[in-house]
């Protein structure tokens, strides 16, 4: 992996959780981090501690900003503010267009701003934070599960279709992370994601190493490749097994299920 130090760097979704994280991490290596939240309180306050710069406001229009900010082109943008959102085909029209537009459009958005100068460089670095529900999926989240899996299919087309002229892309695919958005997943969450829930500075340690190897996925916990091989490879049994799980989802919660109750956070769950 080449030098990071006075590259420049945005992360979205910034205030804390695994945004934190990456921020720290990049600002470790000699990056000039814009730190970018809904909160300006929460940007501001991890700006001052690692001396980065505060970028508050919408994730959807940060790049502009945040060039300005920065003194100049952004060498790597890490798309990483979501938003969780419980239930199903009854969530309401607003809540499916919210998570469409943060945890899908804010991508695209930002890269038809970046990719211009990217291109004429020949080099970028595209960091989806995605979640293994964009692998797999999180039961009670539909709203999450469908637009994580929007977002993983942008960062592969971004990778297949801009890899040869230089872009890296990594998708950063989590399963349970010890932040606030966890600890609005109730049942759900307390049942799938919360028994190997990692620090988001493990995270910030996997994106680093598919960093160093060039790897498009960043999978921190060991168990999403065996769950994801074995849904394209068994699909059948894989959604029984899933189904089993919602079930239990079911039963523990008295009959109902209850995801990521519309957090918005820095990070998904």
């Amino acid at each position: 992996m080449e030098s990071l130090r006075d590259s420049a760097v945005v992360v979205t979704g910034a205030g804390g959780g695994i945004g934190a994280a990456l921020a720290r991490r990049f600002a470790a290596e000699g990056a000039r981090v814009a730190v970018n939240d809904l909160d300006p309180g929460r940007a501001r306050a991890v700006a001052e501690e690692i001396g980065g710069i505060a970028v508050p406001g919408d994730a959807a229009t940060v790049v502009a900003p945040a060039r300005e900010a920065l003194g100049g082109a952004v060498d790597t943008f890490c798309a990483n503010a979501g938003l969780g959102t419980e239930g199903g085909p009854e969530t309401p029209d607003a809540q499916w267009d919210a998570a469409w537009d943060l945890n899908v459009m804010a991508h695209v958005r930002a890269a038809r701003e970046l990719l211009p100068d990217w291109l004429e460089r020949g080099r970028g670095r595209f960091v989806s934070t995605v979640s293994a529900a964009g692998l797999l999926t999180m039961v009670g989240s539909a709203p999450y599960s469908v637009t994580k899996h929007a977002a993983l299919a942008f960062a592969e087309w971004l990778s297949v279709t801009y890899r040869h002229r230089g872009l890296q892309v990594h998708a950063v695919c989590p399963e349970g992370v010890r932040t606030d958005m966890l600890e609005a997943t109730g049942v759900a969450g307390d049942l799938v994601l919360r028994p190997g829930a990692i620090a988001p500075d493990a995270v910030a340690d996997a994106l680093f190493a598919a960093l160093a190897d060039g790897r498009f996925l960043v999978l921190p916990h060991a168990t999403t490749q065996r769950h994801y091989t074995a849904r394209a490879t068994g699909t059948d049994s894989w959604l029984s097994a899933m189904n089993q799980l919602q079930r239990k989802v079911e039963e523990a919660a008295g009959g109902t299920t209850r995801g990521p109750a519309g957090t918005r956070e820095g990070e998904p769950a």
